[in-house]
């Protein structure tokens, strides 16, 4: 086993759930930090931009920075800009506010994250036909469900965005998990290689094989959050650990940082 020299930690489900942060989290970060581990959050939460998060985790208690937080809308902000393209939105109404600054350009790209309520078939139907008059298809992310506010699971994005790739004939250029790309910017801004790293998530798909499908040499999967009993045993690879919480997700990291 390689040195672990970098952290990354999935949010909800993993450090908090719905509005309150979950037993022992907030203390768990502080002592990979304490350690002298780096630590990005990295997150397919796409419901509140990325001020509004760092604002409301800071809120909760943790140790968290802007630099720290990776998030979707970040990503996709960059494909904007690097290809030159302004975005049609199909996103939660809080998430449009990270959108509001970017120029206007001649190319389009549709933009699908989270959008709740504005899943309807008026807004799905203006972005199919963004797609057959040529924009690009960008999705923030493409999980299956989320762990909702009233505890029980909840249809994610993902149903939506297989939707507008089957009726467009258009792959999703996906930008959060599982996506290695995203996962290896969160890694490259804290100077970490992927076989120093592990992740820690409650997504035995996403998360934990998506991981490791990106090179990271280990990943552990929490039993909170959406977990369900057997996920471990569901998706490949299966994860390094299986933990009951972040706490102690914390002990195993603490334990095998040395190889």
């Amino acid at each position: 086993m390689d040195m672990i020299r970098g952290v990354l930690l999935d949010l909800a489900g993993v450090v908090y759930e719905g509005d309150h942060v979950l037993p022992g989290a907030v203390e768990a970060v502080h002592r990979l930090h304490e350690a002298g581990l780096p630590i990005r959050f990295v997150t397919n939460t796409t419901t509140k931009t990325k001020k509004e998060l760092v604002s409301r985790l800071t809120g909760m208690g943790l140790e968290i920075s802007g630099d720290e937080l990776f998030t979707p809308g970040q990503a996709a902000r960059a494909w904007l800009a690097e290809h030159d393209a302004a975005p049609f939105l199909l996103v939660h109404p809080n998430l449009e506010e990270e959108f509001a600054d970017v120029p206007n350009a001649p190319a389009r790209a549709v933009v699908v994250g989270d959008a709740g309520r504005a899943f309807s078939f008026e807004n799905m139907n203006r972005a199919f036909r963004e797609l057959v008059d040529g924009a690009a298809f960008l999705a923030l992310a493409k999980n299956r469900t989320f762990m909702d506010e009233d505890g029980e699971l909840s249809l994610d994005a993902g149903a939506f965005v297989t939707a507008l790739e089957y009726s467009s004939g258009k792959d999703a250029i996906v930008l959060g998990k599982p996506s290695p790309d995203f996962f290896e910017a969160a890694l490259a801004s804290m100077g970490c290689a992927p076989k120093d790293a592990v992740m820690v998530g409650d997504d035995a798909e996403s998360d934990v094989a998506g991981a490791l499908k990106s090179g990271l040499a280990q990943a552990i999967l929490v039993r909170t959050g959406k977990y369900r009993d057997g996920d471990e045993r569901r998706f490949e690879p299966p994860p390094t650990a299986v933990a009951e919480d972040l706490p102690a997700a914390a002990d195993w990291i603490l334990d095998h940082r040395t190889g």
